[in-house]
């Protein structure tokens, strides 16, 4: 089968992992308190349930095992060990909406390299990968597991999805409370969308925002952030063609007005929930983006 020339490819994203080695290490916001007064770089995490054993004058009361000392007649206390491991969550945009560019690449074809710079990134730093793909004939869905697999089940999904999924103009409001109830404290979320029809985005972002970090990437094409000059253009999805007239000064003023409020909303939003946000254009290197060097918010 011949690929279409937007589509995502396998070995693209396998490719990109010799990319993401040179993308800057994480940054962890000290924003939990640990046992003692200092501020701890993990996010709602650093200890994990291992055993109980016997209680020991000095143990902390707080960490005793009710279930264990009822069974046993003698108090227990659990015992931690350190969680170095880290949940990443990917949530890609693949809504009609993301297939459509009229330079560089495809916005579901950028989305997915995003995507798979993170994934790559995460592995590399022994963090489990996994996440959702939200297209027009549902959400495919990937609970984040060690090692590659689960990433590699992500990048079969988006090449997949990129070849039949564009095709519906069907409108999707995915329900991100409910896929966002299943990302655990101390994970990541990483957000890569043009942000098109999210009414719960803001909601959701604050809320996943006070126990994990949060990543936003707006994915766009240049045509939504400034009309081109006044004339006639053509534009095809490659089955139908269409006449773009562009004629009204007040119309290209608002059509930009439009794209500036969307991008500030994101970044009051990233600035609120303390999120990193980044935007691509259609006709950037991604790599560079997130290398820092068109960083928007941090």
């Amino acid at each position: 089968m011949t690929m279409p020339p937007a589509a995502v490819r396998f070995e693209e994203l396998l490719a990109l992992r010799h990319a993401a080695r040179l993308l800057p290490a994480w940054r962890r916001h000290p924003r939990s308190l640990s046992s003692g007064q200092r501020l701890s770089p993990f996010k709602g995490r650093g200890m994990e349930y291992d055993e109980s054993r016997p209680y020991q004058a000095g143990d902390d009361a707080r960490r005793m095992d009710w279930r264990v000392t009822a069974r046993t007649g003698r108090p227990h206390v659990k015992v931690f060990r350190e969680e170095r491991e880290q949940p990443v969550w990917l949530w890609v945009d693949y809504r009609p909406a993301m297939f459509f560019a009229t330079r560089g690449t495809f916005k579901n074809v950028l989305a997915a390299r995003i995507a798979a710079l993170h994934a790559w990134q995460a592995l590399e730093h022994g963090d489990r990968v996994g996440g959702w793909i939200a297209g027009a004939r549902g959400v495919r869905e990937q609970i984040p597991q060690r090692g590659r697999s689960s990433a590699l089940i992500l990048f079969r999904h988006l090449v997949q999805d990129s070849i039949t999924a564009g095709d519906s103009a069907r409108k999707v409001t995915p329900d991100l409370r409910a896929q966002f109830r299943q990302v655990r404290p101390g994970g990541r979320l990483v957000m890569v969308s043009d942000f098109r029809d999210l009414p719960d985005l803001e909601a959701v972002v604050e809320t996943v925002s006070r126990h994990s970090q949060v990543v936003l990437c707006f994915v766009y094409d240049p045509l939504e952030q400034r009309l081109p000059p006044p004339g006639r253009y053509s534009m095809t999805d490659g089955a139908r063609r269409m006449t773009l007239s562009i004629h009204d000064d007040a119309l290209t003023r608002a059509h930009a007005r439009w794209f500036s409020l969307r991008q500030q909303q994101l970044l009051q939003l990233a600035r609120r929930c303390q999120a990193r946000l980044y935007s691509c254009a259609t006709t950037d290197n991604p790599l560079l983006v997130l290398q820092g060097f068109e960083l928007q918010a941090a």
